[in-house]
């Protein structure tokens, strides 16, 4: 193998990798109906998907279809990193608890930290009370939710999250308390 197919290689490794970024990128906005950009990202990925397909068909050898397969892995695996980093959407997450005292200091403390709350008795699954406390949090901060949770001495809960597409009214979706 020549230094020019090396570096032929690796490029379209790159490239291939970075357009399967592109990919997951659009996948992730048309899923929240952030449309906007999605055009531009669909534009630049089928100019380069063109250019990659051509190289990797006109090749000779398995190399460069290795090398195209890789990217698209790769790119897949960033992809996913940089939608969990964004966490764009909003949740609703109902907790259920056993215990009335554990509900209402769950309750309390994310009303502290400046989130919309509300708790009512629900039955379960034999119709023993149980106690849910619903509150919808943005994606990014669901993390903040798990710590209250553990803070409350709250360990393995159940949990129901559901994927929100908007929300209007006087519900506050959002941290407001600043630590």
């Amino acid at each position: 193998m020549t230094q020019n197919v090396i570096i032929a290689i690796t490029i379209l490794f790159v490239v291939t990798a970075f357009t399967n970024v592109l990919a997951t990128l659009k996948t992730m906005l048309i899923s929240k109906k952030i449309m906007n950009p999605v055009y531009i990202l669909v534009f630049v990925d089928a100019i380069i998907f063109a250019a990659v397909v051509s190289k990797v068909t006109s090749s000779q050898g398995i190399n460069f279809t290795i090398a195209y397969a890789l990217g698209k892995t790769l790119g897949t695996f960033i992809g996913d990193k940089i939608e969990g980093r964004l966490a764009l959407g909003i949740l609703e997450v109902d907790v259920f608890l056993n215990n009335k005292d554990t509900m209402i200091t769950v309750a309390e403390e994310l009303r502290a930290e400046g989130y919309t709350v509300n708790n009512y008795l629900a039955r379960g699954n034999n119709g023993d009370r149980r106690y849910k406390v619903e509150v919808v949090i943005k994606r990014k901060e669901f993390r903040t939710l798990e710590k209250i949770l553990d803070d409350c001495g709250v360990n393995n809960p159940t949990l129901k999250v559901k994927d929100l597409s908007r929300v209007e009214g006087k519900i506050t979706s959002t941290k407001v308390k600043t630590t």
